[in-house]
Order: C-alpha cells, then sequence, then structure tokens
C-alpha cells in the first residue's frame, strides 16, 4: 500500500496500518500490522508540485512489485496535520495509479458533502478514484453510517468470490434508522445552495482567523472550504485551550500542534464570529 498522506484515515479498521508512521496509531502497533510505503506530503496551495510529482513516481516506480493501491485523503490532510494541498496532485496520483495497474483510493470522511468547497474533494482534481470511502457527514453526525463506494470493476473483483456477493461485516449494514437519517441529511445539503454557503463561511473563517497571525506562538493559519486551522509553533496544552473555548461558549477539539474548526453549515456569520474568537481564547492559554 502506497500512504501518501499520514493521518488518521476514515476511522476504518485499517487505519492503524495507514495512519502516520511517526506520530499516528502506526507508531503504537510497529512490528504487529504491515509496513506500508509513505510518500512525502505534497506541497502546500500554490506551490509547485514538480519535485513532488517527480518524487512520487519514482517512489511508486520503485515499489511498483509490492504495491496494490494508493490510500489518500483528497485535498487536505486531516489529523495528520490539516494541512490543504493542490487538486493538480490528485491527477499525479491518479496518472501514477493507471501506469502502475494500483487502485486508487479517496478517504473523503472527513473532505466529502462539500467540506473543502466541492461536493467530494475528488472534484476540484477532477478525479474519479476506484474506492472511496465516505461516513460522519453522511448522517450530518447525527447517527453512526459509513459507505465504501467503488467502481463495477472494483466490485465484480471483490465479488469473484463463492458467494458471489461482496462480503463485508454486518456491524452496520444497511442499519434502517442509520440509513433514513442519511437520506434525510442528504435531502437537506443538495437542496440547500450550499456551495455558496460554504463560500461564505470561507470567506468568515479567513476574515475572523487572519488576527490570529499575529498572537505569540502562532506558526500559520491555513483555511479551506468551511475548515479553518490555527497551528502553533509548540503543542497545544489541551487541557487548557478546550477549557479557554469552552468557557468562550465553544466546545474544540484541539490535537497536537493544532487548534482547529470544521462548522456545521448552518453556522451564522455571527457564529462563525463567536467560534473563531473562541479559537483565538484557547491560542492565548494553549
Amino acid at each position: 500500500m502506497l500512504t501518501v498522506l499520514g493521518g488518521y484515515h476514515g476511522d476504518t479498521c485499517g487505519c492503524m496500518g495507514v495512519c502516520d508512521p511517526e506520530g499516528g496509531m502506526h507508531s503504537m502497533f510497529r512490528g504487529f500490522v504491515p509496513e506500508h510505503v509513505f510518500a512525502p506530503r505534497p506541497p502546500a496551495v500554490g506551490d509547485d508540485i514538480t519535485a513532488w510529482a517527480t518524487a512520487f513516481e519514482s517512489l511508486a516506480e520503485q515499489h511498483t512489485d509490492e504495491l496494490a493501491a494508493i490510500i489518500v485523503e483528497p485535498l487536505l490532510q486531516g489529523a495528520g496535520g490539516m494541512w490543504p494541498y493542490p487538486a493538480e496532485c490528485l491527477r499525479v496520483m491518479r496518472a501514477v495509479a493507471d501506469r502502475h495497474e494500483l487502485v486508487l483510493i479517496f478517504d473523503e470522511i472527513a473532505t466529502g458533502f462539500g467540506r473543502t468547497g466541492t461536493m467530494f474533494a475528488a472534484d476540484a482534481g477532477g478525479v474519479r478514484p476506484d474506492i472511496m470511502c465516505v461516513g460522519k457527514a453522511l448522517t450530518g453526525g447525527y447517527l453512526t453510517l459509513a459507505a465504501v463506494l467503488c467502481t463495477a470493476e472494483i466490485a465484480h473483483g471483490l465479488s469473484r468470490s463463492e458467494a458471489g456477493v461482496l462480503m463485508h461485516g454486518p456491524t452496520y449494514m444497511a442499519n434502517p434508522l442509520a440509513c433514513s437519517v442519511a437520506l434525510a441529511s442528504l435531502d437537506l445539503l443538495t437542496s440547500s445552495d450550499w456551495a455558496a454557503n460554504i463560500s461564505r463561511l470561507s470567506h468568515q473563517l479567513g476574515l475572523r482567523l487572519d488576527t490570529a497571525r499575529e498572537l505569540p506562538g502562532v506558526a500559520d493559519v491555513r483555511v479551506l472550504g468551511a475548515v479553518g486551522v490555527i497551528q502553533l509553533d509548540h503543542p497545544v496544552d489541551v487541557v487548557a485551550a478546550s477549557e479557554a473555548a469552552l468557557a468562550a461558549g465553544v466546545w474544540l477539539r484541539p490535537f497536537r500542534d493544532l487548534i482547529y474548526t470544521m462548522p456545521p453549515y448552518i453556522c451564522t456569520d455571527a457564529e462563525i464570529d463567536t467560534i473563531c474568537s473562541a479559537m483565538r481564547e484557547a491560542v492565548e492559554v494553549a
């Protein structure tokens, strides 16, 4: 497996194997789970991708006989650092996957359903993966539900068993209540002007968080779609930061060196202002 971005890939059972080899859960199970090939993180948005693309292709070429797939969080690395990267990188991944006959897997657990500005992050690059994992936003977070989408070719390949169907665990399979919630949530999303709303949220996050750059200890501020990130130059004091944000009326979930928000799409401008103010309060004590 060629893992492009180390992160907490979609809360899947395989996350221990494909997450960050140094700072993720993979390190805790080294020697017990397969060691995958990790590619370098793509460059930041706006940077030239030529050197990265060459290195990525070279790595795939070097390990072509032992690779089965490329798995990546498209457009935005999640728990591995909340790093946005150019959509052009997705096209490079697609080309390399095709050249080496690899399965291209997009983990859209965090990026799907409008979060980064397009319905799916894959859309920003005009790329169709072979497998796409979705969840969380599938039900608006109300009930546990996830789905694995795949091409007909992949489905037929996986179904070539004695059973003749795609065999997977039935724990959450076709839960009628969760599926009903997902349908209702998707109806609400698609019946709204969600793209304009994400653009509004992105604009407001950019305006409100940009002022945090001047705060001591802030290394960077990043916004992509309805995602706002303040990166510190030191590990976050999670308890102090969480308590400060809560005192400001907002529940945040800081981790590593990051204080971030992925606000609900129904947030008003005033609520975004409250969230960003709470993030600043968290930074000042973190």
